[in-house]
């Protein structure tokens, strides 16, 4: 990410939110406009295609709390102003110079000491700072975006892990003229209004800031017979299938993320990162809660208040044995363990069977008769004795 991206974009007007939104809050933006300017609902539309890229690069800095908080103090410094620059390159109001507070030496690619060595660079017009910086930024490698996708698991597929073929479309170096935007047999010319660097200086009174070239749009090169393919962009659309691996144990609504999956980089920088949101069926036997499975067995009255030793199935495998004892009530939770969801750490959840007693709809006579022999037998017993007394005493 250049300074000027972050002078010159407003990451929260992108998304439509407020600089004090959540992170839950940018989440639910970005899906909400991902989905409607998705290039794979919008074949052949450029200009969605260009909107669903700044929603995107607006998305990578501001679900990313540590890049966010360089953006926001990024803006925050150039929109407070710094005073007028003193002889020798230091700014009014400040005993030091910016660039060697922010800018030092050694770091590689862009870093956030660039960034802002770039920034107060150009705004206070640093002898020769600005112009080295620029140049340098034109011609850094640059991360690939981000991309977000969506896939739909049965609910056997989410316990257990499943690969799935997705179709991505992004924007990459155009093939027909290797994304110098010049048409096969012809090469673009340095631009001679930013000689090559990509970027003006505009002088505001007592300091000057460094903005991208109107001739040549930031890239340094003048296209006089562009590509047919890319109209001179240099970049083209591009669809590949990939196959993904959804890990086991995924639930419903989690976001899994495939390191080096998203677009391809720019100048060699590496490619961005693809983000697949799950969606699960439901299943007709089984639920989830956590990493556990859970489910309702029914059993007879006879069964709850005897005991017995009932069969329960699990999602994958033959069914196990599950011993009930003698005076188990209505809603009493077993655990069945190591027949759950899949753990990051290799290990399983547990199945929970809830019992759930049936009352017979109809009894033949002989049913009839023992029944109400026990109700006899137990009459003088009165289950709700006890919640009438204590009912009586509030």
């Amino acid at each position: 990410m250049s300074t000027k991206d972050y002078l010159e974009k407003d990451y929260y007007a992108v998304l439509g939110v407020p600089k004090t939104a959540t992170a839950d809050e940018i989440k639910k933006a970005y899906r909400k406009l991902a989905r409607q300017y998705h290039p794979d609902a919008n074949q052949g539309d450029a200009a969605k295609e260009a909107r669903f890229k700044e929603i995107s690069e607006a998305n990578d800095v501001l679900s990313d709390s540590k890049r966010r908080k360089e953006y926001d103090e990024a803006r925050t410094l150039f929109g407070s102003g710094v005073g007028a620059p003193r002889p020798g390159g230091g700014s009014g109001g400040f005993p030091f110079d910016f660039g060697d507070l922010f800018g030092g030496t050694g770091q590689q690619g862009g870093s956030t000491s660039d960034r802002i060595g770039d920034l107060f660079g150009g705004l206070f017009n640093r002898g020769g700072g600005a112009g080295a910086r620029t140049t340098g930024a034109t011609t850094r490698p640059r991360r690939g975006q981000d991309i977000e996708s969506e896939v739909t698991l049965s609910f056997t597929e989410a316990v257990e892990g499943h690969t799935v073929s997705l179709r991505l479309t992004t924007s990459s170096a155009c093939k027909a003229c290797s994304g110098t935007g010049a048409k096969a047999g012809t090469t673009p010319r340095v631009c001679p209004t930013c000689e090559g660097t990509g970027a003006a200086s505009r002088n505001l009174g007592n300091f000057a800031f460094s903005e991208p070239c109107r001739d040549c749009k930031g890239r340094g090169l003048l296209v006089d017979d562009p590509c047919p393919v890319c109209d001179g962009s240099g970049r083209a659309k591009s669809t590949r299938t990939i196959q993904a691996r959804i890990p086991a144990g995924v639930a419903d609504g989690q976001r899994v993320k495939l390191k080096g999956k998203g677009a391809p980089g720019e100048n060699g920088g590496p490619a961005g990162d693809l983000y697949i949101q799950t969606h699960v069926k439901p299943h007709a036997v089984f639920g989830r809660s956590g990493d556990n499975l859970t489910i309702t067995v029914p059993v007879t009255f006879t069964e709850a208040a005897l005991g017995a030793e009932i069969k329960v199935p699990v999602l994958k495998g033959l069914p196990v044995t599950l011993r009930i004892p003698a005076g188990t009530p209505n809603g009493r939770t077993f655990r069945v363990r190591g027949r759950g969801a899949a753990r990051k750490d290799g290990t399983k959840g547990d199945l929970l069977a809830t019992v759930e007693v049936l009352v017979p709809k109809q009894l033949d006579d002989k049913s009839r008769e023992l029944l109400t022999e026990f109700r006899t037998a137990t009459a003088s017993e009165d289950p709700r004795a006890d919640l009438i007394q204590r009912a009586r005493s509030e």
